[in-house]
């Protein structure tokens, strides 16, 4: 590698450069180049990185939006995850949230934020990655922000695109409908989970939790089904089924004998994995794993029903629907019970264990 020179005179190498050594508007025009080198090229993008403000086209007059945050220490570890993982997972976060409106990805924001001795060759990784996961929602980096930070933020904003279909939100579930997911569950808390207790684990539970893989693809594909409610699954599936409940004023039942039990969270249960005595759970492994001092956390059932991050898609279907073999039906959604109570049962039944993850609790 050939040296160079810092502005403070410091000879290195290109592996040694950080960001705080390379500036502000060097951070950013080599994370651009980086992204723009793995994105899609299209008609979806007037004006992308380089100006004041992206200008996209909006051929359905109405524009879907999210946006979510990443903090290192509570939504990754470096020592667990690579930049290309972050940058994966940062995507991925926030495309799966359009996708569970029944919106198609178009293009994602990105607010950077990190320690000025970060290297350089990080943030390069992270977009790349980040790039990478764009991609294959079909969505282009169009923008976003840098600053300095005392520990690696990230904002990402993700819009999309309904097509002219009316949006599905949480609030259109009905008695009768039946409830299905698109996706893994339980794989991201299960791989998180094992890493934490310093155990291996199978290889697609660990790429689970570093590198979600939401099916974009199924959120529109359900809007053409007719799904009358829709969530992406992020904190869990009860806490997330517990929002459509809520939110369509109903109850859900989940069946547990529909889950499906893959046989990597089989094989990851019989490490009989405990938290060592008198210690309680990591704040990660409570994020993914929901409630880890109660009974079940840390079985195929329990981080089913409460691990997070997998961003799998939940949907409810009116009856009788023929629908593809993507999704499958794990449940049923009633009427409110006495006194309008809604909810989320299991096996007919309200569960004792917590249903997720929920920041301040």
């Amino acid at each position: 590698m050939t040296p160079r020179v810092t502005p403070r005179g410091r000879r290195f190498v290109e592996a040694d450069i950080t960001i705080g050594e390379l500036g502000e508007f060097g951070l950013i025009a080599r994370m651009a180049a980086r992204m723009a080198a793995r994105l899609p090229r299209g008609g979806r993008v007037i004006v992308g990185i380089g100006d004041d403000a992206a200008v996209l086209p909006a051929p359905d007059g109405r524009v879907v939006a999210t946006t979510d945050l990443l903090v290192e220490g509570r939504h990754f570890r470096r020592d667990w995850s690579g930049p290309r993982d972050v940058g994966h997972k940062a995507a991925a976060r926030s495309l799966a949230d359009v996708a569970a409106m029944g919106g198609v990805p178009t293009a994602l924001l990105v607010a950077f934020a990190a320690p000025p001795d970060l290297p350089v060759r990080w943030a390069e990784e992270f977009s790349a990655g980040l790039a990478a996961e764009c991609a294959r929602g079909g969505a282009a980096v169009v923008g976003g922000d840098v600053a300095q930070a005392t520990a690696i933020t990230l904002a990402a904003t993700a819009l999309g695109d309904l097509q002219g279909r009316p949006p599905v939100t949480r609030a259109g579930a009905r008695p009768g409908d039946v409830v299905a997911v698109a996706g893994t569950l339980g794989h991201s808390a299960a791989g998180l989970a094992l890493l934490s207790r310093g155990r291996n684990a199978p290889a697609e539970l660990l790429a689970a939790h570093r590198r979600p893989m939401p099916p974009y693809d199924a959120g529109p594909q359900a809007a053409l089904y007719g799904a009358t409610a829709m969530i992406d699954v992020s904190d869990g599936l009860l806490a997330d089924l517990g929002h459509v409940a809520e939110a369509s004023g109903v109850l859900i039942d989940v069946a547990t004998h529909l889950l499906p039990v893959s046989r990597a969270l089989t094989e990851a249960a019989e490490f009989s994995i405990t938290a060592a005595a008198g210690s309680p759970p990591p704040p990660e492994v409570a994020r993914s794993a929901g409630d880890a001092q109660a009974p079940g956390a840390d079985t195929p059932l329990g981080w089913i029903l409460t691990g997070g991050e997998d961003h799998a898609l939940a949907a409810t279907f009116p009856p009788g629907t023929g629908l593809p073999g993507r999704w499958s039906v794990i449940g049923r959604v009633l009427p409110p019970g006495a006194g309008h109570r809604t909810g989320v049962l299991v096996d007919g039944k309200r569960r004792a264990m917590r249903g997720g993850w929920e920041h301040f609790r």
